[in-house]
Protein backbone atom coordinates (compact mmCIF):
# COMPACT_ATOMS: atom_id res chain seq x y z
CA UNK A 1 0.00 0.00 0.00
CA UNK A 2 1.28 3.19 -0.97
CA UNK A 3 1.89 5.66 2.02
CA UNK A 4 -0.21 8.48 0.62
CA UNK A 5 -3.04 6.17 -0.14
CA UNK A 6 -3.49 4.71 3.69
CA UNK A 7 -2.76 8.19 5.38
CA UNK A 8 -6.49 9.21 5.57
CA UNK A 9 -7.34 5.54 6.86
CA UNK A 10 -5.21 5.95 10.26
CA UNK A 11 -8.64 7.10 11.61
CA UNK A 12 -11.24 5.03 9.99
CA UNK A 13 -14.09 3.90 11.81
CA UNK A 14 -15.72 0.60 10.69
CA UNK A 15 -12.60 -1.69 11.99
CA UNK A 16 -13.65 -1.08 15.53
CA UNK A 17 -14.36 -4.49 16.87
CA UNK A 18 -12.17 -7.36 18.09
CA UNK A 19 -12.74 -11.25 17.63
CA UNK A 20 -10.57 -13.61 20.03
CA UNK A 21 -10.55 -16.69 21.68
CA UNK A 22 -8.93 -17.85 24.85
CA UNK A 23 -5.30 -18.70 24.28
CA UNK A 24 -2.01 -19.74 26.80
CA UNK A 25 1.25 -17.81 25.70
CA UNK A 26 4.19 -18.43 27.68
CA UNK A 27 6.95 -16.12 28.83
CA UNK A 28 10.06 -17.10 29.28
CA UNK A 29 11.45 -17.73 33.25
CA UNK A 30 13.71 -14.96 32.65
CA UNK A 31 14.82 -13.40 29.23
CA UNK A 32 13.06 -11.51 26.40
CA UNK A 33 10.87 -13.33 23.74
CA UNK A 34 12.30 -12.35 20.48
CA UNK A 35 9.95 -11.29 17.68
CA UNK A 36 10.74 -11.10 14.08
CA UNK A 37 9.18 -8.64 11.61
CA UNK A 38 9.52 -9.68 8.07
CA UNK A 39 10.60 -6.37 5.59
CA UNK A 40 10.83 -6.11 1.62
CA UNK A 41 10.92 -3.08 -0.53
CA UNK A 42 7.79 -0.65 -0.04
CA UNK A 43 6.87 -2.30 3.40
CA UNK A 44 4.25 0.02 5.01
CA UNK A 45 6.14 1.93 8.23
CA UNK A 46 2.95 1.84 10.03
CA UNK A 47 2.36 -1.43 10.19
CA UNK A 48 5.44 -2.88 11.44
CA UNK A 49 6.57 0.05 13.43
CA UNK A 50 3.48 -0.18 15.45
CA UNK A 51 4.15 -3.58 16.50
CA UNK A 52 7.47 -2.75 17.22
CA UNK A 53 6.68 -0.06 19.68
CA UNK A 54 4.71 -1.90 21.69
CA UNK A 55 7.25 -4.77 21.79
CA UNK A 56 10.07 -2.53 22.25
CA UNK A 57 8.20 -0.82 25.11
CA UNK A 58 7.53 -3.62 27.35
CA UNK A 59 9.56 -4.67 30.50
CA UNK A 60 9.06 -8.10 32.01
CA UNK A 61 6.75 -7.55 35.05
CA UNK A 62 8.19 -6.45 38.36
CA UNK A 63 11.25 -4.97 36.83
CA UNK A 64 13.22 -3.04 33.98
CA UNK A 65 14.57 -6.06 31.79
CA UNK A 66 13.05 -5.73 28.25
CA UNK A 67 10.14 -8.45 27.79
CA UNK A 68 11.26 -8.66 23.71
CA UNK A 69 13.57 -8.63 21.76
CA UNK A 70 13.23 -7.92 18.08
CA UNK A 71 15.09 -8.06 14.98
CA UNK A 72 14.01 -8.15 11.38
CA UNK A 73 14.55 -10.32 8.45
CA UNK A 74 14.15 -10.33 5.06
CA UNK A 75 15.01 -11.89 1.36
CA UNK A 76 18.66 -10.50 1.80
CA UNK A 77 20.70 -7.84 4.08
CA UNK A 78 20.20 -5.14 1.28
CA UNK A 79 18.97 -1.83 2.36
CA UNK A 80 15.39 -1.69 2.14
CA UNK A 81 13.31 1.68 1.32
CA UNK A 82 9.76 1.46 3.02
CA UNK A 83 7.20 3.77 2.46
CA UNK A 84 7.73 7.76 2.86
CA UNK A 85 11.86 6.50 1.64
CA UNK A 86 12.73 5.19 5.42
CA UNK A 87 15.87 3.21 4.93
CA UNK A 88 15.91 -0.34 6.78
CA UNK A 89 18.81 -2.60 6.93
CA UNK A 90 17.52 -6.32 7.69
CA UNK A 91 19.08 -7.92 10.79
CA UNK A 92 18.93 -11.51 9.25
CA UNK A 93 17.66 -13.16 5.66
CA UNK A 94 15.19 -15.80 5.63
CA UNK A 95 17.99 -18.51 5.26
CA UNK A 96 19.78 -17.68 8.47
CA UNK A 97 17.18 -16.32 10.97
CA UNK A 98 17.07 -17.80 14.76
CA UNK A 99 13.48 -19.19 15.61
CA UNK A 100 11.02 -16.47 16.79
CA UNK A 101 8.53 -16.68 19.45
CA UNK A 102 6.69 -14.06 17.62
CA UNK A 103 6.24 -13.11 14.01
CA UNK A 104 5.16 -10.17 12.80
CA UNK A 105 4.40 -9.45 8.84
CA UNK A 106 2.83 -6.21 7.20
CA UNK A 107 1.77 -5.01 4.37
CA UNK A 108 4.82 -6.04 2.41
CA UNK A 109 6.02 -6.52 -1.48
CA UNK A 110 6.33 -10.22 -2.29
CA UNK A 111 9.37 -12.16 -2.39
CA UNK A 112 10.75 -15.37 -3.28
CA UNK A 113 11.05 -16.87 0.09
CA UNK A 114 8.70 -14.94 2.12
CA UNK A 115 5.88 -17.11 1.85
CA UNK A 116 7.23 -20.60 2.17
CA UNK A 117 9.60 -19.17 5.57
CA UNK A 118 6.19 -17.67 6.74
CA UNK A 119 4.85 -21.26 6.65
CA UNK A 120 7.96 -22.79 8.14
CA UNK A 121 7.53 -20.51 11.15
CA UNK A 122 3.91 -20.92 11.40
CA UNK A 123 4.97 -24.67 11.67
CA UNK A 124 7.84 -24.23 13.69
CA UNK A 125 6.08 -24.96 17.79
CA UNK A 126 9.09 -22.62 18.82
CA UNK A 127 6.51 -19.96 17.32
CA UNK A 128 4.15 -18.74 19.37
CA UNK A 129 2.37 -15.94 17.80
CA UNK A 130 2.11 -15.08 14.25
CA UNK A 131 0.56 -12.06 13.72
CA UNK A 132 -0.25 -10.68 10.42
CA UNK A 133 -1.17 -6.47 9.88
CA UNK A 134 -2.88 -5.05 7.41
CA UNK A 135 -2.65 -7.25 3.64
CA UNK A 136 0.29 -9.45 5.82
CA UNK A 137 -2.73 -11.56 5.48
CA UNK A 138 -2.34 -12.19 1.73
CA UNK A 139 1.18 -13.47 2.57
CA UNK A 140 0.23 -15.65 5.57
CA UNK A 141 -2.85 -16.73 3.86
CA UNK A 142 -0.73 -17.95 0.86
CA UNK A 143 0.79 -20.56 3.15
CA UNK A 144 -2.49 -21.92 3.96
CA UNK A 145 -2.05 -21.41 7.14
CA UNK A 146 -5.76 -19.67 7.34
CA UNK A 147 -7.62 -22.04 5.52
CA UNK A 148 -10.76 -22.94 6.99
CA UNK A 149 -10.01 -20.20 9.56
CA UNK A 150 -10.99 -16.75 10.48
CA UNK A 151 -8.83 -13.80 9.17
CA UNK A 152 -9.31 -10.21 8.85
CA UNK A 153 -7.06 -7.42 6.33
CA UNK A 154 -7.57 -4.01 5.44
CA UNK A 155 -11.04 -3.11 4.48
CA UNK A 156 -10.12 -1.50 1.21
CA UNK A 157 -8.52 -5.28 0.65
CA UNK A 158 -11.65 -7.35 1.69
CA UNK A 159 -13.13 -8.19 -2.06
CA UNK A 160 -9.61 -8.89 -3.59
CA UNK A 161 -8.96 -11.13 -0.58
CA UNK A 162 -12.42 -12.89 -0.47
CA UNK A 163 -11.62 -13.70 -4.32
CA UNK A 164 -7.89 -14.99 -3.93
CA UNK A 165 -8.41 -17.06 -0.73
CA UNK A 166 -11.80 -18.24 -0.36
CA UNK A 167 -10.73 -21.42 1.68
CA UNK A 168 -10.42 -18.15 4.68
CA UNK A 169 -13.39 -17.29 6.54
CA UNK A 170 -12.88 -13.12 6.33
CA UNK A 171 -13.92 -11.38 9.00
CA UNK A 172 -15.18 -7.77 7.58
CA UNK A 173 -15.47 -5.53 10.48
CA UNK A 174 -13.37 -7.20 13.23
CA UNK A 175 -10.61 -4.65 14.20
CA UNK A 176 -8.14 -7.86 14.66
CA UNK A 177 -9.19 -11.58 15.07
CA UNK A 178 -7.31 -14.80 16.16
CA UNK A 179 -7.37 -17.74 13.78
CA UNK A 180 -5.87 -20.42 16.00
CA UNK A 181 -3.91 -20.40 18.85
CA UNK A 182 -0.76 -19.31 17.72
CA UNK A 183 -2.72 -17.40 14.72
CA UNK A 184 -3.55 -13.88 14.40
CA UNK A 185 -4.24 -11.40 11.99
CA UNK A 186 -5.13 -7.25 12.17
CA UNK A 187 -7.13 -4.96 9.85
CA UNK A 188 -4.01 -2.75 9.04
CA UNK A 189 -2.08 0.71 10.05
CA UNK A 190 -2.94 1.10 14.56
CA UNK A 191 -5.04 -1.98 14.51
CA UNK A 192 -1.76 -3.62 14.88
CA UNK A 193 -0.50 -1.79 17.68
CA UNK A 194 -3.70 -3.19 19.33
CA UNK A 195 -2.98 -6.72 18.86
CA UNK A 196 0.25 -6.31 19.85
CA UNK A 197 -1.07 -5.17 23.04
CA UNK A 198 -2.97 -8.10 23.05
CA UNK A 199 -0.22 -10.10 22.89
CA UNK A 200 1.80 -8.57 25.57
CA UNK A 201 -1.00 -9.19 27.56
CA UNK A 202 -1.23 -13.09 26.75
CA UNK A 203 2.27 -12.92 27.55
CA UNK A 204 3.06 -11.00 30.53
CA UNK A 205 -0.62 -9.95 31.99
CA UNK A 206 -3.58 -7.22 31.10
CA UNK A 207 -1.57 -4.59 33.94
CA UNK A 208 1.73 -4.88 31.75
CA UNK A 209 -0.07 -4.44 28.74
CA UNK A 210 -1.75 -1.22 29.97
CA UNK A 211 1.06 -0.08 31.60
CA UNK A 212 2.75 -0.10 27.35
CA UNK A 213 -0.13 1.60 26.43
CA UNK A 214 0.01 4.52 28.65
CA UNK A 215 4.16 5.04 27.93
CA UNK A 216 2.78 5.09 24.55
CA UNK A 217 -0.20 7.96 25.25
CA UNK A 218 -2.23 5.10 23.51
CA UNK A 219 -6.08 4.08 24.27
CA UNK A 220 -6.77 0.70 23.79
CA UNK A 221 -9.38 -1.14 21.92
CA UNK A 222 -10.32 -4.22 22.74
CA UNK A 223 -13.31 -6.54 23.79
Amino acid sequence: MKLAAVLPLLFASDCIASVHADSELKAPAKGPLTVAFVLSDGANVIDFAGAWEVFQDTARPGSEEPGFALFTVSESRKTLTLTGGLKVVPDHTFADAPPADVVVVGANGMTPGMVPWLKKMGDDPHTQALMSVCTGAFKVAATGLFDGKLATTHHDFFEDFATRYPKVRLERGARYVQSAPHLFSAGGLTSGIDLALDLVERFYGKEAANATARYMEYRRTTN
